[in-house]
């Protein structure tokens, strides 16, 4: 199987390569009729570049390391840092970096993920041969723009990726809300025509071409977008969470992740990973799980804990070779606070902080969580059945505490489809919730803390980060930190990226005027109003 996907990744890092690069045979291929062509080209490979640029871009996944760490993931107050680069952590703007998830004209969300998705989609309409690709590709390009829209609200939709259809090389940004109800009507369309019966999709890493599976994914992602809807329009999220009762994700067999690799080219390999191990500079040494996430674990005496973080890893800022004994014990874990740095200023070192002892004494990231062959979870079961909770405890759709006993529980065993050191057992997780039971008086708030360790362990601090704008939970203190970006609150969008001033002036000056609280890290996205 292995050899398969890796055939697959090869194929979908050259399409990468094509679909974003320059070539002075341009008129050849595109006029040799012993070249690909729509006739011959088998459109499955296209899923696969579809799917691996979800997981980061070509460039040193600098959308990762970017949108996903540097800002996501210190932003939610996963991860704290004292590295200077890492802006999101003080809330201060980085434009090159806030920009880099939408990227260029040869790398980024729209280049690597939007068009090949797109062509996918466009290519496979009315092909029997391609009836479930055609339908899973509509999955995936909701599965993408999701998280596009996410970022920084109102953005190309309905035009993006059709310049070779319809010559559209200037798209118009959609409303957000039209987003959304067109990415629900899409997801539940396409999921409802999927068919057992026919084809079997061969580029996709996510499930390798099973229906049934998809089909759980599509009702799982349709509840998490209903879900987005709670603030600005309750009823079409009760609505379509009342569709997808008993269809979703099963149990941890169905994750959708795609397993990498360390053999092939740099782009196969885990993309959290290359940064956190310290592939771009020394975030290995100066990144750490941040103090409100190691305090939130040790005062609920959760099991993941000893799982997820150790400290002595690195011992030194010089070296990349990790400590043998590194230490796991829970009590020995200690987060390091956000809005840090290595100033000397009283008020901000690191040094003064009121835990602080030696820098390796703060809590990294396991080994086991960060391989380079690891997994990029992409959707879970345990988000699943946490999402179904707050629907139960919202509008009486079923039993609010099974679902979230359920999820807390798939939040904790799924962690062995990382490392099997990273197991938790199943009588620990029960332990935990006998503990920490639901409580239906603060539920919406114990259920969305869970989503946010979930998807912290996840390392999708893209949604961790989304789900808090949405939820309001877990409460969070903001950091305090001269000359920041947002008069010292959490920031809630990405600024458009300036390229868009000159490469899509109209449509950009059309969307940024009208972004609530204005285009900047204050602004808000439709759902977060």
């Amino acid at each position: 199987m292995k050899t398969v996907l890796n055939k697959y990744r090869a194929l979908a890092v050259m399409g990468l390569l094509l679909a974003s690069g320059c070539t002075k045979e341009f008129d050849d291929i595109n006029t040799n009729p012993s070249t690909y062509s729509q006739a011959t080209f088998d459109a499955n490979y296209l899923l696969t570049t579809a799917q691996l640029g979800y997981t980061g871009s070509s460039d040193f996944a600098y959308d990762t390391w970017r949108a996903n760490l540097i800002y996501s993931s210190t932003l939610i107050q996963g991860l704290s840092t004292v590295v200077s680069y890492w802006a999101g952590d003080k809330y201060l703007l980085n434009e090159a970096y806030t920009a880099a998830y939408w990227g260029g004209t040869t790398v980024g969300a729209y280049v690597e993920q939007v068009k090949p998705i797109t062509d996918l989609v466009e290519s496979t309409a009315g092909k029997d041969r391609y009836k479930n690709l055609h339908q899973i590709g509509r999955i995936m390009r909701a599965l993408i723009m999701e998280r596009i829209t996410d970022l920084y609200g109102d953005v190309p939709y309905s035009e993006a990726g059709m310049g070779y259809y319809k010559g559209i090389i200037t798209p118009k940004y959609d409303r957000q809300q039209d987003i959304y109800n067109d990415l629900l009507k899409e997801v539940e369309e396409a999921t409802n025509a999927l068919d057992p019966a026919a084809d079997i999709p061969t580029g996709d890493v996510y499930y390798h071409g099973n229906i049934a599976q998809w089909q759980r994914f599509g009702n799982t992602l349709m509840l998490r977008m209903a879900m987005r809807l709670t603030k600005v329009d309750a009823a079409k999220a009760q609505a379509y969470a009342t569709k997808v009762q008993g269809k979703t994700m099963q149990n941890n067999a169905d994750n959708a992740l795609v397993t990498h690799d360390v053999s092939g080219a740099r782009v196969t390999q885990n993309r959290n990973s290359q940064v956190l191990l310290g592939d771009g500079g020394q975030e290995n040494y100066y990144v750490k799980w941040s103090k409100t996430f190691i305090d939130y674990l040790q005062a609920t005496n959760d099991p993941r804990l000893s799982k997820i973080a150790v400290t002595q890893l690195y011992l030194t800022d010089v070296t990349k070779a990790q400590n043998p004994a590194a230490i796991s014990a829970a009590a020995a874990q200690k987060g390091m606070p956000n809005g840090r740095d290595l100033s000397g200023r009283a008020a901000y070192d690191i040094s003064t902080a009121s835990n602080y002892t030696t820098f390796p004494a703060y809590s990294s990231p396991s080994p086991g969580l960060i391989k380079r062959d690891g997994p990029t979870f992409v959707l879970t079961y345990a988000e699943s059945e946490l999402l179904l909770a707050e629907a139960a405890q919202r509008w009486s759709l079923g039993s609010a505490s099974q679902h979230y006993a359920a999820g807390v529980t798939a939040a904790s065993t799924y962690l062995s489809q990382y490392d099997a050191a990273l197991t938790v057992a199943p009588a620990d997780v029960a332990t935990y919730l006998t503990a920490n039971p639901y409580n239906a008086g603060t539920g919406l708030q114990q259920i969305n803390t869970q989503y946010w360790v979930l998807t912290n362990t996840m390392l999708d601090f893209y949604e961790s980060w989304a789900n808090w704008r949405r939820s309001g939970f877990p409460v969070l203190t903001p950091v305090v930190y001269p000359n920041n970006a947002t008069n010292g609150q959490i920031p809630r969008r990405f600024p458009y990226p300036t390229s868009e001033i000159t490469s899509n002036p109209e449509n950009y000056r059309s969307a940024s005027s009208t972004v609530p609280g204005g285009d900047n890290l204050s602004g808000r996205v439709w759902w977060d109003i």
